[in-house]
């Protein structure tokens, strides 16, 4: 079974990484990181590179499609080799997923139009504006398309648990996320804006201006 991440400039790297931790459990499962070009691509705050094995063409009809995002997202929402590749192996995978804004590509390749979908909450209006109906939601699931949505960044984890339960079955789900000892216990409950204060995402803007 072929998963495919593809990888472009300034993603986010645990958007790719998250995912790629849970997925690669399953004996059967052949991950393989894709671009544009082969080489390496650096993640959003250019300190980290990783390196894509394969193009957009020696990749035609992956089983799995897992699209991270990150700030270079925006940089894709016009026409690009990325969305043709998605429009082209969207019909034939099991499943096409996303993680943050990477469901921004999803939905600029016309996967999205008219569905309920999530994304990181800075980009909740970005994603209505290409034709989704975002909601705020871990995981969005449309099985019957064949897509899965999840929120920002961390949410990619929960995500590759409940793709190994459809690809496999909930024991293999329950296996993979013990192998990787995914039991958080986070030391503050500050997941989304709605839990923190004035002053929290005041940080978060510092922090969002500083790697722009």
């Amino acid at each position: 079974m072929q998963v495919a991440i593809p990888i472009f400039p300034r993603f986010t790297a645990l958007d790719a990484v998250g995912p790629y931790e849970v997925i690669q459990r399953l004996p059967d499962v052949e991950p393989v990181f894709v671009a544009e070009q082969r080489g390496e691509v650096r993640t959003e705050n250019g300190f980290l590179g990783m390196v894509a094995d394969a193009t957009f063409a020696e990749v035609p009809a992956p089983d799995v499609v897992i699209v991270p995002g990150g700030f270079g997202s925006r940089a894709l929402l016009e026409e690009n080799p990325l969305l043709a590749w998605l429009r082209a192996v969207h019909p034939g995978t099991r499943y096409t997923t996303s993680v943050c804004t990477g469901a921004l590509l999803l939905a600029a390749a016309g996967l999205l139009d008219g569905l309920t979908a999530t994304t990181h909450w800075g980009a909740v209006d970005v994603l209505q504006e290409l034709g989704a109906v975002p909601v705020h939601q871990r995981v969005v699931e449309h099985l019957d398309r064949r897509i899965i949505t999840a929120a920002g960044v961390s949410s990619g984890i929960d995500m590759a648990i409940r793709l190994v339960a459809l690809l496999e079955d909930d024991l293999a789900a329950r296996a993979t996320q013990v192998f990787i000892e995914y039991d958080p216990e986070p030391p503050f409950d500050a997941g989304h804006p709605s839990k923190v204060g004035d002053d929290v995402m005041a940080r978060v803007a510092e922090y969002r201006n500083a790697r722009r």
